[in-house]
Parts: structure tokens; sequence; C-alpha cells
């Protein structure tokens, strides 16, 4: 008999969402006070140059993949099998989400 993989339920869905978002606010007040030492406060001032900006942009980015791909890998491992096929979408939703964050990022005063 083939392996027939059960669909995720609608309270398997909103539960996932709820812990997606909770790890997403986490992770980005987190890594926020992580670089919070990085790039200007002041954007609009005379002198400000691209580079300190890029630094803080890129720790973040690759600081927010990291804990993406390491929470993937750890779920991966813990999560019964029926809850499995979700993994994947929230997965793309997150490294999405490494772009959208970092709008508020440097929206928000150090």
């Amino acid at each position: 008999m083939a392996d027939v993989s059960e669909k995720s339920s609608g309270p398997a869905l909103l539960a996932g969402l709820g812990l997606f978002i909770a790890f997403e606010t986490v992770a980005f007040y987190g890594l926020q006070f992580l670089t919070s030492g990085l790039g200007e406060a002041n954007q609009n001032q005379p002198e400000n140059t691209i580079v300190s900006n890029w630094v803080k942009t890129m720790v973040f980015f690759v600081a927010h993949l990291t804990l993406v791909i390491a929470a993937m890998l750890v779920l991966s491992n813990r999560l019964p099998r029926r809850y499995r096929s979700q993994m994947m979408g929230w997965f793309y939703l997150a490294v999405l989400m490494s772009f959208v964050l970092i709008i508020p990022l440097f929206e928000t005063t150090d």
C-alpha cells in the first residue's frame, strides 16, 4: 500500500501560524537587539554612508536565515509526520520575511 500522507487540519494550520508569528516576533526583536550597535540611527544626516547600514542589514539577514534553517532542521526531526507537510510552506514564508523585516529594522530608532 502506498504511503498516503494526511492533510493538516485547520486547527493544526492555525497552530502553525501562531507559532510562526511567535517565532518571527522573537527573532526580530532578538536580532534587532543584536544589531543595535551597527548602522546609523539617523538615516537623514548629510554624511550618512551606506557601508554601516549595509553591514547591519547583512548581519541581520544572515542571522535570520541561520535561525530559520536551524529551526527547520530541529522541527523536521521533532514534528510528527502528519504535520511535516507544513514545514516547507512556513520555511519559504520565513525566507520572504527576512527581506520584509529589514524595513522595520531601520524604521525603529536605536
